[in-house]
C-alpha cells in the first residue's frame, strides 16, 4: 500500500511541476512520435489531460516484441516503435495533453512527461463590453468543483492500483512461464533398448 502512494504522489507531482514537461507542438491531422526515454523490457503508456483521470493506453513489450491495448479503440492511433517510442496516428484534440511512459515495477520508473500541443492553438473570441465596466468578483470553489477534485483524486489511486496489479500478475505468468519450462526439461529419456540395456534414466531392468 506505501508503494501505491508513492507512486501516486509522484505522479501527481510530474502534473504539478511544469518545467519538467517536454512541450511538442503538432498540427491537428498529423502524425507525431513521443520519446519514451526508459531503457526496460517493457512499459506503460499513460495519457494526463487534467482535470480528468489518467488514461492507461497500451503495455509494450520488447522481448518478444508485443502489445497490450487498454481499449481496442487505441489500436486505430497508437503503435509503438523501437525504444518503447510512442506513435501516434491522425492527432485530434482528444489525443492532446500530457504522455508518460512507465514501468510497473518496484523501481517505479517514470519518463519525463512530454506535453503534445498543437500548433496554432483554437482562440475564443472575447465579447466586447461597450459603457459600462465589468467588476469581477472573487469566487470560491463550489461544491462540484471540490467534488470533481476528490473524484480526480480517487481515480488516479484507483488507476495506479490498477498498474501495480498488472505488474504483479505479469510477473507471475513469466513465472510460471519459467518453471514451465524447468519441468519439460526434467522430463524422463527413454534410451534405445537395442543400444543399451537401461529403459528410462531412472529405472534399471
Amino acid at each position: 500500500m506505501l508503494k501505491i502512494l508513492q507512486l501516486q504522489l509522484y505522479l501527481l507531482a510530474c502534473c504539478q511541476v511544469e518545467e519538467i514537461l517536454t512541450y511538442q507542438l503538432t498540427d491537428l491531422g498529423q502524425n507525431v512520435t513521443i520519446n519514451c526515454g526508459l531503457d526496460l523490457k517493457e512499459v506503460t503508456w499513460l495519457l494526463l489531460n487534467s482535470p480528468d483521470p489518467p488514461v492507461l493506453i497500451l503495455h509494450s513489450f520488447s522481448n518478444p516484441p508485443a502489445t497490450f491495448y487498454f481499449n481496442n479503440g487505441f489500436k486505430q492511433k497508437y503503435s509503438v516503435q523501437s525504444k518503447h517510442n510512442l506513435f501516434i496516428k491522425d492527432v485530434s484534440i482528444d489525443e492532446l495533453g500530457v504522455y508518460y511512459c512507465t514501468n510497473m515495477d518496484k523501481t517505479a520508473q517514470f519518463s519525463n512527461g512530454t506535453r503534445l500541443d498543437q500548433t496554432t492553438p483554437i482562440t475564443v473570441p472575447t465579447p466586447v463590453c461597450q459603457n459600462h465596466t465589468v467588476v469581477e468578483q472573487p469566487t470560491e470553489p463550489t461544491l462540484w468543483q471540490t467534488a470533481t477534485v476528490i473524484f480526480g483524486l480517487i481515480s488516479v489511486f484507483l488507476v495506479f492500483g490498477f498498474i501495480v496489479f498488472l505488474g504483479i500478475f505479469f510477473a507471475d505468468c513469466s513465472k510460471k512461464h519459467n518453471n514451465s519450462e524447468d519441468k519439460d526439461l526434467l522430463q524422463p529419456q527413454l534410451v534405445d533398448p537395442v543400444q543399451g540395456d537401461q529403459t528410462s534414466l531412472f529405472h534399471k531392468v
